[in-house]
């Protein structure tokens, strides 16, 4: 992903975008074949595209800071706006939100602005 994938940059955290290709349309029929086979009746057919999760992850190293307390509010403060985001972000990206060490200085507001103006610039929110 970090050869072929986007970056984007604010001053604490760096975002690495990668959109995932939709599944081909024989996969998809052989999928929603299984699908059918090992369900019940009411699942009797099966949509034409499938749409792939986007992935996300938080990488945060003992460079930002030695004490894990530390670390481990930047992670929450991250998943809680990424889940405030959710509905707003597009299927099929993988991502990974990388913090820079002046990110302990932050505050959730900060990294609420920064990461919307991140997946922004990477065009995976719309602006409205």
């Amino acid at each position: 992903m970090y050869q072929v994938g986007s970056r984007q940059s604010s001053p604490n955290l760096t975002l690495r975008a990668l959109r995932l290709r939709p599944l081909p349309s024989k996969a998809l029929q052989s999928v929603g074949a299984q699908l059918a086979s090992n369900a019940d009746s009411s699942v009797s057919h099966y949509s034409s595209h499938l749409l792939i999760p986007t992935q996300i992850g938080i990488s945060i190293s003992q460079k930002v800071s030695k004490r894990a307390v530390v670390r481990n509010r930047i992670k929450r403060q991250l998943k809680a706006i990424i889940r405030a985001l959710l509905p707003q972000i597009a299927a099929g990206w993988q991502l990974v939100i990388v913090v820079k060490p002046s990110a302990t200085q932050c505050s959730y507001e900060q990294f609420l602005q920064e990461l919307k103006q991140l997946l922004r610039r990477a065009e995976i929110i719309n602006e409205h």
